[in-house]
């Protein structure tokens, strides 16, 4: 099963948020006890996906963390950072797209390859609602955890 994610990149988490998010993510991990996990990298949600997610692999050997880089560019930061924090790094086939799209066409990827969307989304506008909105359309199975949250 692979699993990826979207949300704001400016948010705060309760710690129950946090603990609601865990418990989720272990109960998918019991399920598919080698779940491949697609993380973008950017901003509030995606840091707290990747911190539960090595906590998690901690008693979870078995599952993968991917990081799913829009940008091949060796000057890219994200990418000597990604070397130490995720089990590997995958390149989508992006190439061709204009610089200024590539991470849109990146979580597009991301969804059409995923099995479920795991995503913290509150508004309407920002990249996480379009990615949100893609996967809508593209009637893949969502779990927001924004919804009812404070």
């Amino acid at each position: 099963m692979i699993i990826t994610f979207c949300g704001h990149s400016n948010c705060l988490f309760s710690d129950e948020e946090k603990e609601k998010f865990k418990q989720l993510l272990i109960k998918k991990i019991r399920k598919n006890p080698t779940c491949k996990f697609y993380l973008g990298g950017y901003g509030a949600f995606d840091s707290l996906c990747l911190r539960t997610l090595r906590e998690l692999k901690t008693y979870f050997p078995n599952i993968e963390l991917l990081f799913i880089t829009p940008y091949l560019d060796k000057n890219y930061s994200k990418l000597e950072l990604a070397k130490y924090y995720y089990d590997d790094i995958i390149f989508p086939p992006i190439e061709n797209v204009p610089r200024k799209f590539a991470i849109l066409k990146r979580n597009e990827w991301m969804v059409d390859s995923a099995d479920l969307i795991i995503a913290y989304v509150k508004y309407s506008w920002g990249g996480a609602a379009k990615t949100l909105k893609y996967a809508k359309r593209k009637k893949k199975q969502i779990i927001n955890l924004a919804i009812n949250s404070n």
